[in-house]
């Protein structure tokens, strides 16, 4: 039974109805994104889900998974700061930035505060090499782009999102 198609019914159809049935493994990557859109990450069951959909193995699917910084298949905070720490952004201090701020916060990259609101994560290559340090976040609400960061900066726009978080 494919719960993933009993939960979204009418998006999975509209979905599809945009690829020909020949090729339905173009869907992949929207119905990847709605898995997530709930819990912010693709469980394996969506995984098996997805992958009945589209007609491929689940090894296909979680490739895709592992591949893109914007699919997870694991839990984290309810916001992802995701550093990037190429070789460019890491000569403009992104790599000290980073272990800072994971000091700062009392984590390890890859793992999530105590309070499970932020994870933070090493990505690779965000497009903004001249901007570093640099890193985008990552909630239900979308994308966001924080340029020529510090760790005091983030430190305060961290803070903000806990009070913004406690005044829910």
């Amino acid at each position: 039974m494919n719960k993933l198609a009993e939960r979204y019914p009418e998006e999975i159809q509209a979905i599809l109805a945009k690829y020909p049935p020949e090729h339905k493994r173009s869907a992949v990557m929207p119905l990847l994104y709605l898995a997530q859109r709930e819990g912010g990450y693709v469980s394996k069951h969506d995984i098996a889900d997805i992958a009945e959909i589209c007609g491929i193995t689940t090894s296909e699917v979680a490739s895709l998974i592992g591949f893109y910084t914007l699919y997870h298949d694991e839990p984290a905070g309810k916001i992802r700061i995701q550093v990037c720490n190429d070789l460019p952004c890491a000569l403009r201090g992104a790599d000290d930035f980073l272990k800072e701020l994971c000091d700062a916060l009392g984590i390890q990259p890859g793992e999530t505060t105590p309070d499970g609101l932020i994870t933070v994560e090493a990505v690779m290559c965000l497009a903004a090499c001249d901007k570093a340090p640099m890193f985008q976040t990552q909630t239900g609400e979308g994308l966001q782009y924080h340029e020529n960061m510090t760790v005091e900066k983030t430190l305060a726009l961290i803070e903000s999102w806990r009070e913004k978080e406690a005044a829910q």
